[in-house]
């Protein structure tokens, strides 16, 4: 039966050994950071994950979200009591400052349990993430006065957070929003609008929603830079802080969603709503770009997630599903019929998943590590650097870590065969869910687009070309290291071919910006592939030097030696779409389609 179990000895072994943020204790937050604690939010939220979370996953797809006469939202059964454990545990407060009440751990920390939650029951770790992210974006550009009157219940979720963009007629466009803000004597404004696609907007879970809403001040500029944030929550606040009268903010209706069910997506009417300008007036994006990064990084995640609970419930069915005999001879002559892992096709499935996660989850975590360093490090070439990288990276972790996680998903319902169609496996579900973290928070397509267009050119390519000095670095300080060769060759090729692509694009996509659009795809999966890569060369270094305490690391090699074998080949491919250019993409009439 489908079952989840938090990869907690992988997990370890990336903060632990890989990164060694044990060894960062002159930053704030890393001060009591060892090993012993950190193993201990893992084995907890790990345990919460597997107990409270996943038992309500396939509750949450089949009942869904309904939506009240009154327009009000219940969630699945058990959501409520989950969502109460979830705060009374204090596990939303783990990288927030003690200012707000929060335990001011690394935000790194915070990524693993984020991993666990997603994992476990993507549609309710929506609810909390977003709370998370719309927290964020008030303590980068909300007054002081909204912060400690809004800040502490958002920090510990006991207040939600929804983030609205998106109107009928505009998504990723958001130039063309009409929702608009009329000032008002006390310094207020009125809020008057629809929003579509809110995830959370209406639920039972919390007693207070605060909205952040992007709005066009009656006047302001036309387009994107005509925009400003406002807070708008469902229910006023007092000065006391006590709960005063309902906003005219309401839930128009629920979306019928392919996945995610669990999760309420809703139609926003604001009618007039009060609302309350955070940051400055038509510098609105500016401030709500602080929770789309955050919420990419999230997204990015996701789809990592689902691949590993994928991965986890393939494996189990490989293992189990007899049929055929193996090519070489029967391994299990016991039996009617050999189990399916013995088969190298099913092998190939369950190796590109493996080998895909692995990668891909200390890429994350690297990822969330820059963030750490960039806000906390006393050095100011570090903060620089590690700003450059979160910029760089951000498309590249929601883009193609959801992309291979969905293939990842698909993997492990093929792996299934026929059972992988049916809801009583648990396959069709995870891909179902994991399809939208292609799709929302700026589809993998955007993505591509503000990977080629803004982040490589920004501060003269000094992101993108610290990236390649870094893993010259690394090649050099381990040249001559035999048993690393294999993977040191393979990261040098895959970012020569990198390299190449990113000079045909310095050269070719300003000439043309077609050419910058139609290579954006492929330059973005090889910048994956590259950063997956540079990761499993610092796995391996780590896992040849600690091997034979523990079998854990020679399974480590033997996956990594998969990786560079089997999938890295394809830089190759991408590297020749790159370079194509966009003349053929582009040769067709619209007619002709």
């Amino acid at each position: 039966m489908p079952r989840y179990d938090a990869p907690i000895r992988d997990m370890q072994f990336i903060l632990h050994d890989v990164l060694q943020i044990q060894n960062y204790s002159n930053l704030p937050g890393f001060e009591e950071v060892t090993p012993d604690l950190v193993n201990a939010i893992l084995e907890e939220g790990g345990k919460f994950a597997k107990e409270v979370l996943y038992p309500l996953r396939a509750i949450g797809d089949q009942q869904g979200c309904i939506r009240n006469a009154d327009a009000s939202v219940k969630t699945p059964d058990g959501f409520p009591d989950a969502y109460k454990q979830l705060v009374e545990g204090g596990w939303p407060l783990l990288s927030v400052s003690p200012d707000m009440g929060g335990q001011g751990l690394p935000h790194i920390v915070n990524i693993a349990w984020t991993e666990m939650v997603s994992s476990s029951n993507m549609a309710f770790g929506m609810y909390p993430g977003l709370t998370h992210g719309a927290y964020q974006a008030l303590m980068a550009g909300g007054s002081e006065e909204l912060k400690q009157k809004y800040g502490p219940k958002m920090a510990s979720a006991e207040w939600a957070g929804t983030m609205n963009l998106t109107e009928p007629q505009c998504g990723t466009d958001l130039g063309l929003i009409k929702t608009k803000a009329v000032p008002q004597p006390d310094g207020t404004y009125k809020i008057t609008g629809q929003k579509i696609w809110i995830s959370g907007g209406e639920q039972d879970l919390t007693e207070n929603i605060i909205h952040l809403v992007l709005a066009r001040i009656e006047g302001g500029p036309e387009g994107i830079k005509g925009i400003s944030l406002f807070l708008v929550p469902k229910y006023l606040v007092n000065e006391d802080g006590s709960l005063g009268e309902r906003n005219p903010a309401s839930c128009g209706g629920l979306e019928e969603k392919m996945g995610i069910h669990g999760n309420a997506t809703c139609v926003m009417n604001y009618d007039g709503a009060t609302g309350y300008l955070v940051g400055e007036e038509h510098k609105g994006m500016r401030t709500m770009f602080v929770m789309m990064n955050e919420a990419r990084l999230g997204v990015g995640l996701q789809g990592l997630s689902q691949a590993e609970a994928a991965y986890q419930n393939a494996v189990d069915f490989a293992k189990d599903r007899l049929q055929g005999r193996s090519l070489t001879g029967a391994q299990a002559e016991e039996k009617p019929a050999d189990p399916i892992i013995v088969h190298p096709d099913v092998r190939r499935m369950l190796l590109d998943q493996k080998a895909f996660i692995e990668g891909g989850r200390a890429f994350a975590y690297w990822t969330a590590f820059q963030a750490d360093l960039e806000h906390k490090s006393p050095d100011e070439k570090v903060r620089e650097k590690a700003a450059d990288y979160m910029a760089l990276l951000t498309p590249v972790v929601k883009a193609y870590l959801t992309h291979k996680g969905y293939e990842c998903a698909n993997a492990g319902l093929q792996l299934h065969g026929g059972s992988g169609f049916t809801r009583e496996w648990g396959l069709e579900q995870i891909v179902r869910d994991c399809r939208i973290t292609t799709i929302y928070e700026g589809t993998n397509g955007v993505q591509a687009l503000d990977l080629v267009g803004r982040k490589l050119a920004a501060n003269g390519g000094r992101a993108v070309f610290s990236f390649f000095a870094d893993i010259d670095d690394f090649v050099a300080t381990h040249e001559g290291n035999e048993d690393l060769k294999p993977f040191l060759d393979g990261l040098q090729s895959i970012k020569a071919e990198l390299q190449e692509a990113t000079m045909w694009l310095m050269q070719n996509g300003m000439s043309d910006f077609n050419n910058a659009g139609a290579s954006s795809h492929d330059y973005l999966h090889l910048f994956g592939l590259t950063a997956l890569a540079f990761m499993w060369a610092r796995m391996a270094k780590v896992a040849l030097e600690k091997k034979g305490s523990d079998p854990f690391y020679e399974t480590k090699l033997k996956t990594g030696r998969y990786f560079i074998d089997r999938m890295l080949p394809d830089g190759a491919a991408h590297l020749a779409k790159v370079k194509t250019g966009a003349a053929s993409m582009m040769a067709l009439e619209a007619e002709a389609f």
